[in-house]
């Protein structure tokens, strides 16, 4: 099973260079790191942990920027986001963005993609909550349309994009329905959220990776009904509390690959915890 780990990095945290250069001569899988482009002070949208909203979502930096530091100081480390807002992007930059981490680090990039949960901030972004899902897909529908070996047009319900010539082309090549880099979509287990992975992803990235055992079998009979391969679908346990039960039972279930949670801390503390985990390398 390979080992990828998450973390909020912000400008208070160890740096991307310094943690990426760690997990590849650990022998980690990947880095993964989430999204907020800013939290409105004031909001009605309970943080879906609970309690209060921890200090670094405010703080959070441009995976982007910070994946394409990681991509420049190491080789083999796959690089992800755990979650791209894909709702609250420019898909026409967005795909740019994507298409040239990919290209550059040599096809390491998995987009990891959600709905979001913070309702204000999402607002800010002219997301209309109650559509975001439908949004996103479409937005993923453009974008694939801009990564296609040749120039192709799409025109969806929220926008579409003219046959361009847009290069980069991401480097991971096309798997049937799915162009561009590996893609994992996150969200709650549920027919909708199933449904629209086989139409147009890799696979699932469900948080905290509880209710497996219940859910897998939904989503693998949306992949086959979709008339996907099901030796093709990928299943990643997203920001995991590991145990060594817990991987045994991942195991069982036939997962490949997990990504376990990094405290959002200094350089000491994130060192110590990946020496931690080292056992379950």
């Amino acid at each position: 099973m390979r080992i990828a780990v998450t973390i909020f990095l912000t400008d208070e945290t160890v740096t991307p260079v310094r943690l990426a250069r760690e997990l590849e001569q650990r022998g980690y899988a990947g880095l993964y790191l989430p999204e907020h482009t800013h939290i409105p002070v004031e909001r009605t949208t309970p943080y879906p942990a609970g309690g209060e909203l921890p200090r670094e979502y405010g703080r959070t930096l441009d995976p982007f920027v910070a994946l394409g530091q990681a991509a420049a100081v190491t080789e083999r480390l796959g690089l992800g986001t755990g979650i791209t807002l894909v709702a609250q992007h420019d898909p026409i930059a967005l795909a740019k963005q994507i298409a040239t981490l990919d290209h550059l680090s040599g096809g390491r990039f998995t987009l990891g993609l959600g709905y979001g949960w913070n309702v204000e901030e999402a607002a800010d972004h002219g997301v209309r909550w109650r559509t975001r899902r439908e949004l996103v897909r479409d937005r993923m529908r453009l974008m694939q349309a801009l990564w296609a070996g040749e120039p192709t047009a799409y025109e969806g319900e929220f926008g579409g994009v003219r046959a361009s010539d847009a290069h980069p082309k991401p480097a991971q090549k096309p798997r049937g329905r799915v162009t561009g880099p590996r893609t994992l979509v996150g969200g709650t287990a549920g027919p909708k959220l199933f449904a629209h992975i086989a139409e147009y992803a890799d696979g699932w990235l469900p948080i905290g990776g509880r209710g497996l055992t219940e859910s897998l079998p939904a989503l693998r009979t949306a992949w086959t009904a979709a008339g996907r391969d099901p030796a093709t679908l990928q299943v990643v346990p997203y920001a995991v509390l590991p145990t060594p039960g817990k991987l045994a039972h991942y195991a069982e279930l036939g997962i490949e690959e997990v990504v376990l949670q990094l405290p959002s801390a200094g350089e000491a503390e994130v060192l110590r915890a990946l020496d931690g985990y080292g056992s379950f390398l």
